[in-house]
């Protein structure tokens, strides 16, 4: 099969051929027929990130394609049926082999790069707001980088649970975009401190979750923009992860939790056990067009090394697909 690969020189990214990937009893064998592109796979590319034991060496963590091959334990699946679903590795190629349980079934009114751009934004954003973050019902929540991937994808659960979202943003596009979605504040982090708007916008009590991918440069921020029982789920550290002082005595006095989390390297059955949780909650959703996949550009993916530049400049808003010729 065709796959993209690394340059291990100029880390420039190229077109070749490798092996196709083995399938067992109890796997899925998918022809690619899109994929999208997340920060993890800029680190990867640099070397900066490499795969979790067992996973594929090739770049992407997500996919959307057809099933070519059947493992002789699946009874769920047909030959043909079109599926998504959030990988370990593997996903800038032209097939790739999947736990059977992992597969989610594309929504009908879904084209096959819309359903690329769902699994590792929308995973994500539940994994960290509903299981860990513990939303509920009219809670309010704060989300750092909101026009990103994750971001745009979380603004839409949160207003499905009926909660309250704000989120923080570099540019007024990006701003226009998040109230689209349903955000009800969209801060210019560039223009205004987001610690005083939250303080004034929820009259000095703070939200009830933080979603960042930050780190360092937000943690003050953050931890004065908590309220009483707050949250700061942690998803990445764009800004750095080191801290030169952390105040423990606010922390116990307000009751924070700070949570830690990554998903690539997550136990299967954590992977499995989300993506069906996930499916009840959404793929109706997806079907009714209450929540919808936000694409940027869609390029094909002889054009993969204008994509990560794309990304690398911030300027998308949501996702960046790469559509795979088979």
């Amino acid at each position: 099969m065709k796959a993209i690969l690394v340059k291990d020189d100029t880390k420039e990214l190229y077109i070749d051929k490798v092996a196709r990937p083995d399938f067992n009893d109890d796997e899925l064998l998918v022809s690619i027929k899109a994929t999208a592109l997340n920060r993890a796979d800029l680190l990867q590319r640099r070397g900066l990130y490499p795969p979790p034991p067992g996973a594929s060496n090739i770049i992407g963590l997500e996919m959307a394609g057809e099933i070519v091959e059947i493992g002789k334990n699946v009874k769920d699946w047909k030959i043909g049926d079109r599926v998504f679903a959030l990988l370990s590795g593997g996903g800038y190629a032209e097939y790739v082999n999947i736990p059977a349980k992992t597969a989610m079934r594309i929504p009908e009114n879904l084209s096959f790069e819309e359903a690329a751009a769902i699994p590792e934004a929308f995973l994500t954003a539940y994994q960290a707001v509903c299981w860990l973050g513990g939303l509920k019902v009219g809670q309010k929540v704060l989300i750092h980088a909101g026009a990103s991937g994750v971001g745009t994808a979380a603004i839409q659960i949160i207003r499905e649970f009926g909660s309250e979202v704000y989120v923080t943003v570099g540019t007024e596009k990006k701003q226009e975009a998040c109230l689209l979605l349903g955000a009800k504040l969209a801060i210019n982090y560039k223009k205004e401190s987001f610690e005083e708007k939250i303080k004034e916008i929820t009259e000095n009590k703070g939200v009830d979750i933080i979603l960042d991918a930050i780190g360092a440069n937000y943690w003050q921020q953050n931890i004065n923009s908590l309220a009483m029982d707050g949250r700061l789920v942690i998803i990445a550290a764009m800004s750095g992860g080191t801290l030169n002082q952390v105040n423990l005595y606010e922390i116990l006095r307000r009751r924070l939790q700070v949570i830690g989390t990554t998903l690539r390297a997550r136990a299967l059955d954590y992977k499995i056990q989300l993506t069906e949780d996930f499916a009840k909650f959404a793929l109706s959703r997806f079907q009714n067009k209450k929540l919808v996949p936000v694409i940027d550009k869609i390029f094909n993916w002889q054009e993969v090394n204008l994509a990560h530049k794309l990304m690398e400049s911030n300027e998308n808003i949501g996702k960046i697909v790469l559509k795979i010729d088979n």
